[in-house]
């Protein structure tokens, strides 16, 4: 009887392990026109297929991909990009596309799914999906702290203000008050 034992692993491999994925998938996501983005190649290399694959199966469901799931970015914003890309080398024919590349909002990525119907795209559109979701809720915290340090700074400016009036109010009051005191102690002649 040969019993397949599954190993699971344990909750602290599991948690390192989705860290670091969680960590290269936020480092593929870049900002474009606004937008938190991923680009063709990216996606390709996560899902394991090749990038003209890829834009085979969007292209045989174009419909499916509206202007606010994908688009194609200029060579400009290529470009502009390129600076950020670390294994970018200028040397080579052919080893960069003469196309441009697609654009993928969270929403395209969630409809990639449905193109590339394997299983690691599940798996990774899972991973993906949670990144997206995690960088909005960072976001939302980020602006919700800002706006709590802005009425904390309102705040404060208040009371200060307060506070200056109270004491130039106390040192008036003290200098209307002020009684000639009778000196004490010795007192020198004068020669």
């Amino acid at each position: 009887m040969d019993e397949k034992k599954e190993v699971i692993p344990k909750k602290k491999e599991v948690q390192k392990e989705n860290a670091s994925e969680f960590s290269l998938i936020r480092s593929k996501i870049y900002e474009i026109r606004g937008q938190k983005v991923m680009l063709d190649f990216d996606l390709a290399e996560m899902y394991e297929v090749e990038t003209k694959r890829l834009k085979e199966a969007v292209r045989r469901n174009i419909n499916r991909f509206s202007s606010d799931f994908m688009f194609e970015i200029t060579r400009d914003e290529y470009n502009s990009l390129r600076s950020q890309f670390a294994t970018l080398d200028v040397s080579g024919r052919g080893k960069y596309s003469k196309y441009q590349s697609f654009a993928f909002t969270e929403l395209g990525v969630a409809m990639l799914s449905s193109v590339l119907n394997s299983e690691k795209a599940i798996k990774v559109n899972i991973d993906i999906m949670r990144a997206f979701v995690a960088i909005r809720e960072y976001i939302l915290n980020y602006a919700e702290i800002k706006q709590d340090l802005e009425d904390f700074k309102i705040e404060t400016k208040t009371q200060i203000s307060y506070i200056s009036e109270v004491l130039d109010d106390l040192i008036t009051e003290k200098q209307e008050n002020e009684k000639p005191r009778t000196q004490i102690g010795y007192k020198q002649k004068n020669k």
